[in-house]
């Protein structure tokens, strides 16, 4: 088989701007990948952090009392003082 030869033979500086050119497309091709990479670790990150508050917000309205329950409600979970009807009605001194 014979080889093939340009019929008009590449101009050596025409070379050397493709080569250029081609370089300067190689760096930003790897600047987008580095990018794309980034932005699909911040996604991963945002959507754990979504379902984590997803769960507690389920924790929290799992913790509401039913409507026709009339306690006083406690979402955070601290213990809460229980209130004594018997000091509440006592008269006060002057």
């Amino acid at each position: 088989m014979s080889e093939y030869i340009p019929s008009n033979p590449v101009d050596p500086s025409e070379s050397d701007s493709i080569a250029v050119s081609l370089q300067r497309l190689s760096k930003k091709i790897q600047l987008v990948t580095e990018a794309v990479k980034k932005l699909h670790q911040d996604r991963i990150q945002l959507e754990t952090k979504i379902e984590d508050a997803q769960k507690r917000i389920q924790h929290i309205l799992s913790r509401l009392p039913e409507q026709s329950d009339g306690r006083q409600l406690n979402l955070l979970g601290e213990p809460a003082t229980p209130i004594n009807l018997e000091d509440s009605n006592e008269p006060t001194t002057h």
